[in-house]
């Protein structure tokens, strides 16, 4: 395998920047190797190599990360979140996201808002064990 001259590394890194700015759009393989100007095929090896996972997957794994940021703050609808990363079908968007968390987007919405609500109720429980003995707070 031959080595990645600088000038390839930084056109896969500057499509990578630009799934970062446009997850939530529609965009296909063909547009992201477009910014690296390298045909699809051979971008999609290169990204593959650089990252260790598909442009696809990548951008997929981003859309999911935001929907589990948005699903923890309140006032957004479940079907905005879908939207909001970039799904066009919100039955697609939670099986997904089923699959890939482990928990349906309600339900992790749910746990994140009990979360918030425990850890104001009782910091001290989502304080780590080694850092309260280390300091040794008081009430």
């Amino acid at each position: 395998m031959a080595p990645l001259t600088n000038d390839i590394y930084e056109r896969i890194v500057s499509a990578k920047l630009y799934i970062d700015g446009n997850f939530d759009q529609n965009i296909n393989l063909e547009a992201i190797s477009q910014q690296a100007y390298i045909s699809r095929f051979h971008f999609h090896r290169l990204f593959s190599r650089v990252y260790r996972i598909t442009p696809h997957q990548y951008l997929t794994q981003k859309r999911l990360d935001m929907a589990k940021e948005l699903l923890a703050k309140e006032g957004i609808s479940i079907t905005e979140v879908c939207n909001c990363v970039g799904f066009e079908s919100l039955g697609s968007f939670s099986t997904l996201f089923k699959k890939e968390s482990g928990y349906a987007p309600q339900l992790y919405r749910n746990l994140a808002y009990l979360k918030k609500r425990l850890g104001k109720e009782q910091p001290k429980k989502f304080i780590p064990h080694c850092f309260i003995d280390t300091y040794k707070f008081d009430k």
